[in-house]
């Protein structure tokens, strides 16, 4: 990706972040970004097209965190892992990842199917450690992670070290 890409992409984050998806045209992103808007529709097509590439690269980076917690094997370590996920995201990307948020909501996008691995890991997970509905147990574990991310992405959450030792003393990690 060139520099120009990557400066429409943050200019396009920062706006859709800050106005909203539909309220920001290409117009005040490229005016934002310091290109013409000639430059967008040649790279991205148009504004969906730029939409488009900042939720691939959303998915990639969940992929990236999700990666370690799906090649584990010990089942007490997946919990584990994927319990201390949303905590280990640099607040230096809450920008990127409270779009991410933000869209699926405004746009009215199914995030589901982003989420499948880690719950597919967290449900093998539960069934090795013999819990009773391993499948909603993962189900609930990774609906709970998602709303303590929004809340630390909001920076909502009064004591997040409190809540993570607290899902670690709750599955006995």
């Amino acid at each position: 990706m060139t520099e120009k890409q990557e400066k429409i992409l943050k200019s396009a984050l920062e706006l859709f972040a800050k106005e909203g998806y539909h309220a920001t045209s290409t117009s005040k992103v490229a005016n934002n970004a310091g290109v013409s808007e000639g430059l967008i529709f040649r790279h991205f097509k148009n504004k969906e097209g730029l939409l488009m590439a900042i939720l691939k690269e959303g998915e990639n980076k969940l992929n990236e965190l999700f990666a370690d917690i799906v090649m584990e094997s010990d089942p007490q370590e997946v919990v584990r892992k994927a319990i201390e996920l949303p905590f280990i995201v640099p607040e230096s990307e809450y920008e990127f990842w409270g779009l991410q948020y933000k869209l699926k909501w405004e746009i009215e996008m199914d995030y589901s199917h982003k989420t499948e691995p880690l719950t597919m890991a967290l449900a093998l997970a539960f069934v090795k450690l013999n819990y009773e509905s391993p499948q909603q147990e993962a189900e609930f574990l990774t609906l709970s992670l998602d709303a303590i991310g929004a809340a630390l992405i909001k920076r909502s959450m009064a004591n997040a070290d409190k809540m993570k030792s607290f899902l670690l003393k709750k599955y006995g990690l």
